[in-house]
């Protein structure tokens, strides 16, 4: 983070209310000798400021003896710290609960870099939110239920099927090479509260369709399915990150928006595959309990288009624990409450079996429905 002593002066005179010189700027730990010297890997340079306020309407009066403060910035690293919104993340917590524990040390304020380099004090602010435009359409979660209930898939079915794989092949053509993200990613899907553990303790204690032993064993072959992937650092590419069909509005014919792109702008495609297909398979279980009747033709024009635009020849051997995770959500009492038992055993059984397939296929996918 590079700030000169103007900018520093600038931003700690909104703070103080009054004027103030800067004395001294020095980076902790810069020159550390001792015990210091000892811990090679930290989370940030802290700069240690010195400055004095000033009488207001004269820089040249000193107010008060000089003070010296901290400023600290949660840098990138591989320990959770891989995005910005992790960072942030952080300092918002470390704000918020420094101050509630007894002796520790004081947090003063918290303060954001601006787009124009300016250091501004952001102590004021409770909460965030997002500012969107109004988008115009139908879910596409509507035409799978129609289909649903119709039996019946029309050509615009169809065309809409492969548009949305034209989508993917497209987005995911874009590759980022940063291992560490990769890895993350990989740990979210298994680790994260919006994961494969979040979605397990998620379900009653009671449950009767699955018990905790079986839900361990979920978390497990997930596990070792993180470790068979870390290698493949290459297959990191722009993602949605939660490509189901209540997130796609459409409008006449084949025009469409996404909405609530998810868990950062990189990950891996089978993430998005697995949240699409997995819903033609959801709603054909609930009416053929299998997938079977124009899901099958939905399907199938999805996955022949999307494999020859994206020439993706290991989506099958890495797509077995993403597969899990949308099982566990579609089949989870709290997300789907009104769902049939028969249903909720299905999905619950393909999540178990889809994660000992060592190459999944598609046109197979009945055979992981066995329980």
């Amino acid at each position: 983070m590079q700030l000169d002593t103007k900018t520093l002066a600038a931003y700690l005179s909104q703070v103080e209310g009054r004027p103030v010189r800067i004395k001294q700027v020095s980076e902790i730990g810069r020159a550390a000798r001792g015990a210091t010297a000892l811990k090679a890997f930290g989370y940030g340079r802290p700069l240690a400021i010195v400055y004095q306020p000033l009488a207001n309407g004269s820089e040249a009066v000193p107010l008060a003896k000089t003070r010296q403060v901290v400023l600290r910035r949660v840098t990138k690293n591989n320990f959770g710290r891989e995005r910005d919104d992790d960072r942030i993340a952080e300092t918002w917590l470390d704000f918020r609960t420094f101050n509630l524990l007894p002796h520790h040390a004081r947090v003063c304020d918290m303060a954001a870099l601006t787009t124009d380099g300016r250091l501004e004090s952001a102590a004021h602010l409770r909460d965030f939110f997002l500012l969107t435009d109004f988008v115009t359409g139908s879910l596409y979660a509507d035409d799978l239920a129609r289909i649903r209930d119709s039996g019946i898939c029309t050509d615009q079915d169809i065309d809409r099927a492969r548009t949305l794989a034209t989508y993917l092949a497209e987005i995911h053509a874009v590759k980022f090479a940063d291992p560490t993200l990769w890895r993350r990613r990989l740990r979210d899907l298994v680790g994260h509260g919006e994961g494969i553990m979040g979605l397990t303790d998620s379900y009653p204690p009671t449950f009767k369709l699955v018990s905790g032993e079986e839900l361990r064993r979920i978390e497990e072959a997930a596990n070792a399915w993180r470790w068979r992937l870390k290698p493949l650092a290459h297959r990191l590419s722009q993602v949605h990150g939660d490509f189901h069909p209540f997130n796609i509005l459409f409008r006449d014919g084949c025009e469409f928006t996404v909405l609530d792109r998810s868990r950062g702008e990189w990950g891996e495609p089978a993430d998005d595959l697995s949240a699409l297909t997995m819903n033609y398979l959801f709603f054909a279980l609930q009416r053929y309990d299998k997938l079977d009747g124009p899901f099958t033709d939905l399907c199938k024009v999805f996955w022949e288009h999307y494999q020859e635009l994206s020439g993706d020849s290991e989506i099958s051997n890495v797509i077995q624990p993403w597969f899990a995770w949308r099982a566990l959500v579609l089949a989870s009492p709290q997300w789907y409450p009104t769902l049939s038992d028969q249903v909720r055993r299905a999905l619950l059984a393909f999540a178990r079996n889809v994660l000992g397939e060592q190459c999944f296929a598609w046109r197979q996918v009945n055979d992981y429905l066995k329980d």
